[in-house]
């Protein structure tokens, strides 16, 4: 929900409280005294008030494709990440919560365990939760698979601009990539589902640009050492502000002055598929060569 704010360009403000709509369900929105929970209906909401829409370039077949991805992935693919965040790897998750005060790890265990609890609860009510383990994880994959698949080597889901889609399956593939080291889904989406990585990482930097992600391990490798004591010499991919302004890239970067695009921030740095396979590949090329070493 708060990609699509970024995305539509609407300030909001976040209250993490963790109360629920009125309908008990998450997430809501409230604007101007009236409350809205649910993606779909919270969209329908913000574009009959404000007349924003991420599928107005959309034909009415393309818009019926996308509400059928995105029904997948809020209907199906998300009850296999809460299993295997919540349930399968309770532990880890557990680890990477950060709550203070002396109780910390009592209340992250009461809260984790407590989750893990209602999640399973309600996978069996929706039906998933009749399955096997291996079975879920079965159905995570082909859903997986199938949003590579679809995505193919475009920018975005539905080519080369922005919808509402891109919202709904960058927040679920996400805690793939950043949320679950060492699971399943992390090991498909940095493997040989590389393009849905690559697909995060280009909304991430566009839209997220304070979220700072260290791009060690942006590529899955089972047979990595992780026994060397060798640092590994990292690129420099740090987020860029999107408050820079255009004199200050200039003075970092006259050569490139006036080489600014649509898919450029104003860093200078190009959001296009290429520069992020670049990085990549020397990443891996570095790897190799200390490894050789």
């Amino acid at each position: 929900m708060e990609t699509y704010l970024r995305m539509v360009d609407l300030p909001y403000q976040n209250y993490f409280d963790g109360s629920l709509s009125a309908q008990g369900k998450m997430p809501w929105i409230e604007y101007n005294y009236e409350q809205v929970c649910g993606t779909e209906f919270i969209f329908g909401f913000l574009e009959e008030k404000l007349g924003v829409s991420l599928n107005k370039s959309l034909s009415a077949q393309e818009q019926a494709v996308a509400r059928v991805i995105t029904t997948m992935v809020e209907e199906h693919l998300y009850w296999t990440i809460a299993y295997c965040q919540w349930v399968d790897n309770v532990h880890e998750t557990q680890s990477m919560l950060d709550l203070p005060g002396p109780l910390s790890d009592l209340l992250k265990w009461i809260m984790c365990h407590l989750t893990g609890g209602i999640v399973k609860r309600e996978m069996y009510c929706h039906g998933i939760g009749c399955f096997t383990k291996e079975e879920v994880y079965t159905l995570m994959e082909k859903d997986m698979r199938t949003l590579a698949t679809l995505l193919g080597d475009k920018k975005y889901i539905m080519g080369s601009e922005l919808s509402s889609v891109d919202a709904t399956v960058f927040g679920h593939l996400a805690q793939a990539m950043w949320t679950l080291p060492g699971t399943r889904p992390e090991q498909l989406i940095k493997g040989e589902l590389i393009n849905l990585a690559m697909y995060c990482e280009r909304i991430r930097r566009k839209f997220w640009p304070e979220w700072f992600v260290d791009l060690e391990d942006f590529c899955y490798d089972s047979d990595n050492d992780t026994t060397s004591g060798t640092p590994t010499c990292l690129l420099d991919l740090a987020l860029f502000s999107r408050t820079d302004t255009l004199e200050e890239s200039e003075l970092s970067s006259p050569s490139h002055a006036d080489t600014h695009s649509q898919d450029t921030q104003h860093s200078g740095h190009s959001l296009s598929d290429s520069d992020i396979e670049v990085d990549v590949e020397m990443l891996n090329s570095d790897v190799e060569q200390q490894v050789k070493g």
